[in-house]
């Protein structure tokens, strides 16, 4: 287990960090969420998932751009924020088992919410309350929970310590 005691200013550091590639995967979730919005064609299908998909208010698209920000988040916050060398797949199914919570949450209250906006752009205004909500609980997941043990571990920071 790697020395997890962080200083002041790594604490600091570290949520700096986390904030920064949050925003750059919020910005790949708020294009991915855009272009789905704006650009998918009117497709009348038969079938269930057809019809939610392309005659969606904001689910769909939604759940598409988040998956997409979650793999860019995942990615680059083990590696340059919390620095750890943890087993990937685990990692991986500790933050899957935070979304199997988040993602049916934060989609169904989109839904719901969504609709009683008055504005044309009220569905922007949920998705970046959302993922407000999204960058500071998946932090602290992650931070306490995902990474609690293995901060600091990989090998850029082995080497630095000398190990």
């Amino acid at each position: 287990m790697a020395d997890n005691k962080l200083s002041k200013k790594d604490n600091i550091l570290q949520v700096v960090k986390f904030a920064l590639f949050s925003v750059s995967a919020g910005l790949i979730q708020v294009v991915s969420f855009t272009l789905l919005n704006e650009l998918m064609p009117d497709i009348q299908g038969n079938n269930a998932f057809t019809k939610w998909f392309f005659e969606s208010e904001y689910g769909a698209y939604y759940l598409v751009a988040l998956i997409l920000s979650i793999l860019w988040n995942f990615t680059v916050n083990r590696k340059f924020t919390f620095k750890s060398a943890t087993n990937i797949p685990i990692a991986m199914l500790k933050v899957f088992g935070f979304y199997c919570v988040f993602t049916p949450v934060s989609t169904i209250l989109g839904e719901i919410i969504t609709p009683k906006i008055p504005w044309d752009f009220g569905e922007y205004i949920v998705l970046g309350v959302t993922m407000a909500i999204n960058m500071i609980s998946e932090y602290l997941y992650c931070r306490f929970v995902v990474y609690r043990n293995s901060m600091n571990t990989n090998d850029t920071e082995k080497n630095k310590k000398g190990n």
